[in-house]
Formats: C-alpha cells, structure tokens, sequence
C-alpha cells in the first residue's frame, strides 16, 4: 500500500505534487520552526484515486487516517470527545498550483451537542462555544449536502434583525443556540438527514466533499482561465483548530509582505478581533489595517513582521500569509506565493534583484508572461466594468486590450469616419485580407466567426489592436445594418465598449486606464534578453508594426505576409486585371505596375530593418480573395477596370473553390503562375540593391509557401534564383539572400531531409500545420473546440497550444531530420504558436533558432524563452 498521508512534519517544500502547495508550505515553515498548528495532509494521488474510484475512500486510507488522527491526538494532547482537552480541526483544499476560494473549507470540525457544552465549561465561554457550533453547522451544510447557504443566511440574518443585534458578535450565547437548533431543522428540511454527530464520521465525509469539490464549476472554470491541468487533484489538510474568535484577544487575518496591487516593499494587509478566516473575506465587518495590530498587540505584531520576513527570505518571493491569534499568541496557517498585478510583478521582481534577495535568471521567472499584456495595452477600470450592460458573454479574447467606439459594419466606413475623427468598432461576421484598411482605422474588431488564429485575430494582434473573435451569440447583418442580441438590438453608430483580454462586449463607453512602460519593465526584459537563448522576431509588414517590434528588441522580422500589399486600391485594381488577364502577356503587363509599389514596400521594411533578418513570404493567399463578392461590388469593379461584366462573373466562377485552404494557393499557384513570384523576387532584390547603395545591407531570406514536395520547392527556388541573377547582373551587383521554405503540411515534416538539402532555412507556419494535421478548418474549429477540451478529448485547443504528442513530434522530427542533412539550416517557427509560452518551452527542448510572433507579443514572447532556459 502506497502512503496517501504524511503529518507535517513528515513533508517538505518539494513535494508540492502529492501534498499540494498548502500541505508543502505547511511542512516546510514547521521544518523552519515557525508557529503551526498540528495536523497532516492527504495527498493528491488520494483524490485522483477517489474519484477514478467511483467516489469512495479505500479501506487502506481510511485506516491510515485513523493511525494518523491517534498521532495528531497524542502530539496535542487532545482528543475527539474530550471534555477536558477537546481536539477540533479544520479541513482544507490545497492543490500543487494555487486555486484561491476555488475549492472548499470547513472549520471546527468536531463539534457536536455534547462536545458544545464540553467546549463552553472548558472554555468558560459559551458564547464563544456556540458561535463555533453554528459557523460548523452552516459550513458542513453548504459544502458537505449541498444545503444552499441561503437558507443558513437567510435566517441568521432575520435573527438578528428581529432580535436588534447590528453585529454577529452582539449576538448572546442563548442567542446562538437557538439559532443552532434552528440549522440542525434546516438540515432535515434540505438534506433529509440530520447533523452527524460523530466526529469522524464528519472528518470523512468532510474529506470526501473537499475531494469532490476539485471538479466543482467554479473551480473547473478557473483552471480552464490560468491553464491549470485537470487530472493534478487536491490534497486535504486536517489541522488542529486555533481560535481567533474566542476573545478580543484573539483575532484572524491576512497578509502580504508586499503590495501586491504596486509592489511597495511595505508589509500590507488586514485582521479582524474576535473573529474567524471566513469572516475576513465575507465583508460582514470592515477588517483593521495591518499596522493597527502593533497598537493593539505590540509583541504580536512584532512576531508576526519577524515571521514575514523570515518567509519571504526563504521562499525569495512575496507571500499570501493567513494568521490567526489564540489568546494573543500568533498561529500561521498558511503561506503562498501571492497573487499580484502585472505592475506589481514587475516591481517586485525588479527590487528583489536590487535587494540582493533573488537572481536575474530567478527574477524572470517571478512575472507571469500573460501579465505581460495588462502592461502593453489599456484595460477597462474595473469599478466602471461591474457597472457596465453585456452585449455578449461568449467572445474568445483574441487580441487584448480595451476599446470604445461607434459601431460600423465595413471597412470603407471604418476608414472614412476614422479619418473624419471617429473612434469606430469593425463588427463582422468574420474579416478577410480586403477589410485591412478598416482594421486599421479601428479602435477594436468583433466577429461572430472565427477562433484564435482566424484572419481578425492573428492580424489584430499584429496591430496591438483589441480584438474578439467568435460571438456566437450575437447577429450581425451587414447588409441591414444591425446587432442583435438576446432580444434587443443594436444599430450603426450605437456605441460599445469591446474587452480584448476577456472576450466580452458591452453596452457604452467604459473609462480604461493607459498602459505603462517603466524603467524597471525595461530593465527586467533586459536580464530575460540576457537569459534567453532562442531568438525572438516578429510577423509584420506595415511600418507602425514593424517599429512596435523593434521598440521591444525583436531580433528581426519572421514573417511578412505580402498578401496585406496588394489591397491598396490601386494595386488591387492591377492585381484584379492580372487575374482576368487572358494571356500570359497581359499577366505580365499587369504585374509590372504592382512591381513598383511591390519595391516601395520593401524598401521601406529594409530600411527599418537594416542588418537584421527579414523573412519574406512570397504570395499566399488563393485569387478569389482579391475579387468582388456582392453583385454592387462586381458592378463597381466591372466598370472600375473595364471588364466586360459577364467575364468578370466568370472569372469569378471559374476561381470559386469549395475548400480554398486546401486549394489552389501558396506555391501552387507560383507554379501555375511563375510570373506572380518573379515579380516579387524583382521587387525585393530590387529594393535590397537599392538600400545597398545607401550604405544599408538589407538581411532579406525568400520563403516559398505551402510546399508539400522537393520538386515544387526545386522549381519555384529556380524562378526566384534566376530572376534575381538577371537583376543583379543587369545592374552589375550582388547580394546576399536566402531562400527558403515554410513548412506546413504534414509532408512537408515528413519529406524534411530531402526539403533541408535545397533549402537554407525552414520556418515552421503552425496555424495551417495544425489544420491540415488535424483535419480541421481553424476559422471553423470554434464551433467544437471548446467542447472537446470540456470533456477532455482534447488538452488544449491546438490553434492556440502547440499539440506536444502529435504536431509537436511532427515538428521534433522535421528538425532532427533536417539538421541532420544540413548542419547549418536556420529553423524558426512563425506561427501564432511563436508567441504561446507554453509551445516556447517545448521549442526550447529543440535545435530551433527563433520564433517569431506579433509585436506586441515580442516582449511576452522574450520572457517565456528566458523562463525556459532557467527552467
């Protein structure tokens, strides 16, 4: 039989997996002496056991519980039903990452109607007997029976109203027990069975509640939000019960050894006389300020300040203290790594470093990398938040960020009344490359369609603009005009508010607070630059993005996407006559006007670039999204370019495909159409010969799309090589440039070796890698996605998460067997995965490079390569 419980001071720091962080800490601050109640923990694995089981305690706990409730007994000299020296306990939830008020609690475990009257005789107090007897009843009730804490509330409450009590603790002992008596009826009514009597009979099934409550809603909802996993389970703590409510000598509270709203290096916290813990967060009376205590009780105070730093010494980081005074003598009941803001992360972690207390490589690892954003972009102020109406509830956070504006339904109106002064939302049922100048004259984007790394999102986050994708739960018409939602609607010019971090949209405007960059966030990503030993770029094309990269240190650019170029309304009109061109002649003739601003465009990326790498997509995209799509539109465009219409609704017949992700684009359509690359090795070498007159030696590395085989790469690379040999010996110079691949079909992966002896650099693309591995559209997956990671067919949603067990072994294999035939080839990933910390680690593991992700996902990005390589 394996051992499912270790008493205090059998545990450690390092056994957070089986005893979870609250048992660990436990452990570890009696191993330093410090003043905590007895008691033990029930591991994990017990949980995980319990409810793989059916929901039953084994026979071998249960006996190893009772071996360790007749130890704790022996080490306080108090037992179950004891009238002279009564032993109660309180059982708590602690599982290996903090979850707090996720689970559940119940204190003065133990009582019963003769252990009551024992603890009042004892105690001389039975006031103070009573009040622990209710607050038991109303706890075990609540969690243990489900009974709905309303019905102990409501009741209490008119108690003390009908009686004139203002305060809990006006209550009288004779008071109490009525009410007492009262809970145990409640218990018939809602339960259908009384209060169990026997103490161990409540340790067991108080056990099993708190087991059961590892998969209750909310808790099951929190881990989802911070990525917790959901097969770790809880420990349970039983501890010796120490009584902050039996006296104004005696009090509860809770502390942190630093702000964890600003950082200050300021001991900040709150207690409550006469009380117990939950009366601390119920909000019933208002808690005293820390400092108070030392008024009050002066060597309490003082024990407790020596007791923080001693805790915060050791753990090198800020803690969550919870305390309790018995009779003015100080108990700690827990302590944790506490929650803090992103702001006060940073803070934190920076003056650690200054105080000598922790290292570079370990400060990097104090400031959560999705913190990141909240420093990046403005948030909604929370107090006008919880006043604010909801629109919808349903929205995925695409792209973080706050965001208020009148609502438009196209991106010409998005652009005309941006530029007339407006602050406008785009809402669409879903964005393709055409809207681009609309999302980027708006404020924020909304859709109905679409998950993390459709079109909308992976372009906002390029832009640092708030984004949410995938409202299932409004309409949107855009040909009306209007929003509807539940039963209400909304019209054009109505403003709302749209939350890019939480993925809700609300009625109005919300006042938001600005982002900041202090001294200390540069000097923090600094040390993680230092530690860090992949490289990190980013996706961009456009000059404001390419200049947000760089401002925070990108190393270069690993994707620009030139499909964005040719929107612009003169080159559309080419790009639109080079796809109704009849010959190969007027292709040509077509794409000679676009090579121009082709040219322009990335002169201006090398310029900003300089040295540092810039990776070039050739295009990607299939012909029809450059085509009209409503009959107004084909009418406009017709006499736009003077195209027979009935050509033109051919066209558009002609280029109509029913899967066009898996269709006619990327290197397939160079293949058909050699001439479109042509075009842009021309523009590109071009543009670099040009810079290098101006003294500046643009870095530029081709990339093929799409490849799926060695003789498509093979072909296509001889088009670009040879066109870019004729321009240089046209104008009789040279240049550097590489030419290379993005791999994103799963033969691509499998063909790697055969790929890496042509190609000098691979890039991984992981948003088509993992639909085409998959099988599922990622513009549609939304639909099921979180559906499958609710019933645990899926860890993670793949388009968000590098998939370890199947993308990822793709991957691991494509880059062993590619290094393995040519040592030298540069690999990078370019996907949205670039900028996940959590698939960062994994490509950590590899002999990869860079990755490369949107600006303002760079600094986010940085970190989790420098948390990587500490870990």
């Amino acid at each position: 039989m394996s051992k499912k419980i270790y008493a205090f001071e059998e545990g450690k720091q390092d056994m957070k997996d089986i005893l979870g962080g609250k048992g660990a800490n436990l452990s570890e601050m009696m191993r330093l002496g410090l003043p905590v109640p007895n008691g033990f923990t029930i591991t994990t694995e017990a949980c995980i056991e319990y409810l793989e089981q059916g929901e039953k305690l084994t026979d071998d706990l249960l006996n190893e519980l009772k071996t360790y409730i007749k130890s704790l007994e022996d080490k306080t000299g108090k037992a179950f039903s004891s009238k002279e020296n009564l032993l109660l306990v309180s059982v708590r939830s602690g599982a290996k990452i903090s979850m707090p008020g996720m689970m559940d609690t119940i204190l003065n475990l133990g009582l019963n109607d003769e252990n009551v009257e024992s603890l009042a005789q004892v105690t001389s107090d039975a006031r103070f007997a009573y009040d622990c007897y209710r607050r038991l009843l109303q706890m075990f009730g609540s969690v243990v029976y489900n009974i709905p804490m309303e019905a102990f509330e409501g009741y209490f409450e008119s108690f003390k109203k009908e009686n004139g009590y203002q305060f809990d603790a006006d209550i009288p002992a004779e008071g109490l027990k009525v009410i007492v008596n009262k809970y145990k009826e409640i218990y018939v009514e809602e339960a259908y069975k009384p209060f169990p009597q026997d103490p161990i009979t409540q340790l067991t099934e108080a056990i099993e509640a708190v087991f059961k409550s590892w998969n209750n809603d909310r808790a099951r909802i929190y881990r989802d939000l911070n990525e917790i996993p959901h097969d770790i389970g809880t420990a349970v703590n039983v501890q010796e019960m120490v009584f902050g409510n039996s006296g104004d000598c005696s009090g509860t509270g809770v502390a942190f050894t630093r702000n964890p709203a600003t950082g200050e290096h300021k001991l900040y916290g709150e207690y409550l006389l006469n009380a117990q813990g939950e009366d601390v967060v119920a909000g019933i009376r208002t808690p005293k300020e820390i400092e108070t205590l030392n008024e009050q009780m002066p060597e309490v105070y003082k024990a407790f300040v020596d007791v923080t730093k001693k805790l915060e010494s050791h753990y090198k980081d800020m803690q969550d203290i919870e305390f309790t005074i018995e009779n003015e003598k100080l108990f700690i009941l827990q302590t944790r790594n506490g929650k803090r803001t992103a702001k006060a992360a940073m803070k934190i972690a920076f003056d650690m470093v200054e105080e000598g207390v922790v290292s570079k490589e370990d400060a990097v690892k104090m400031v959560d990398v999705k913190s990141i954003d909240q420093l990046l972009h403005p948030a909604f102020k929370p107090e006008a938040l919880a006043q604010a109406e909801l629109v919808s509830s349903l929205g995925l956070p695409a792209s973080p960020g706050a965001a208020t504006g009148k609502i438009v339904f196209s991106a010409l109106d998005a652009k005309v009344q941006a530029e007339a002064g407006e602050s406008v939302i785009l809402m669409r049922p879903e964005t393709s490359p055409e809207d681009i100048e609309g999302m980027i004259a708006s404020r924020a984007i909304v859709t109905t369609h679409g998950g993390m790394t459709s079109h909308a999102a992976v372009v906002a986050r390029g832009m640092g603009k708030c984004c949410v994708t995938g409202c299932s739960d409004l309409e949107i018409n855009t040909k009306e005009k209007y929003v509807k939602y539940d039963d209400k609607t909304l019209s054009e010019g109505d403003v709302i508010s749209v939350d890019g971090s939480t993925g809700k949209v609300y009625i109005g405007e919300i006042e938001t607070t600005n982002a900041e960059r202090s001294d200390e966030f540069e000097t923090f990503m600094g040390w993680a630059e230092d530690v860090a030993h992949l490289k990190v770029r980013m996706n961009a094309e456009t000059e404001q993005d390419i200049q947000v990269g760089y401002a925070f240190n990108a190393t270069g650019i690993g994707l620009v996407r030139t499909e964005h170029m040719f929107f612009g309304e003169e080159r559309l009109i080419e790009m639109r006559r080079f796809i109704l061109a009849s010959s190969h002649e007027e292709r040509v003739a077509a794409l000679s006007n676009i090579v121009k601003y082709q040219t322009e465009d990335f002169e201006s990326i090398f310029r900003l670039s300089g040295e540092r790498p810039t990776i070039i997509r050739l295009l990607d995209p299939p012909l029809h999204e450059f085509l009209p799509k409503s009959a107004e539109e084909v009418n406009a465009v017709a006499r736009q370019i003077v195209v027979d219409k009935a050509l033109l609704e051919r066209r558009i017949s002609e280029l109509h495909e029913f899967n066009p992700m898996l269709g006619h684009r990327g290197c397939r359509l160079a293949i058909t159409y050699p001439e479109l690359y042509e075009m842009q090795t021309e523009a590109i070498i071009g543009a670099a010969l040009k810079l290098q007159d101006e003294g500046i030696h643009a870095n530029a590395e081709i990339m093929i799309p799409l490849v799926s085989t060695v003789e498509e790469f093979k072909i296509l690379k001889d088009v670009v090589k040879k066109k870019a040999d004729t321009i240089m010996h046209k104008q009789n110079k040279t240049i550097a440039y590489k030419i290379g691949t993005m791999i994103e079909t799963p033969r691509a992966c499998l063909i790697a070796g055969a790929l890496a002896e042509h190609s000098e650099f691979f890039s991984f693309g992981t948003n088509d890698l993992a639909q085409l591995t998959y099988g599922f559209s990622r513009d549609d997956a939304g639909k099921f996605i979180n559906e499958y990671i609710n019933r645990d067919i899926l860890a993670v949603d793949p388009f968000q998460t590098l998939d370890f067990d199947g993308i990822g072994q793709l991957i691991k294999m494509t880059v062993e067997n590619a290094k393995q035939v040519n040592p030298q080839i540069k690999i990078g990933v370019c996907g949205e995965l670039g900028g996940d910390p959590k698939s960062i680690h994994f490509f950590n593991t590899l002999d990869i490079d860079y990755v490369s992700c949107s600006p303002f996902r760079v600094p986010g990005a940085i970190l989790a390569t420098a948390q990587s390589q500490v870990e």
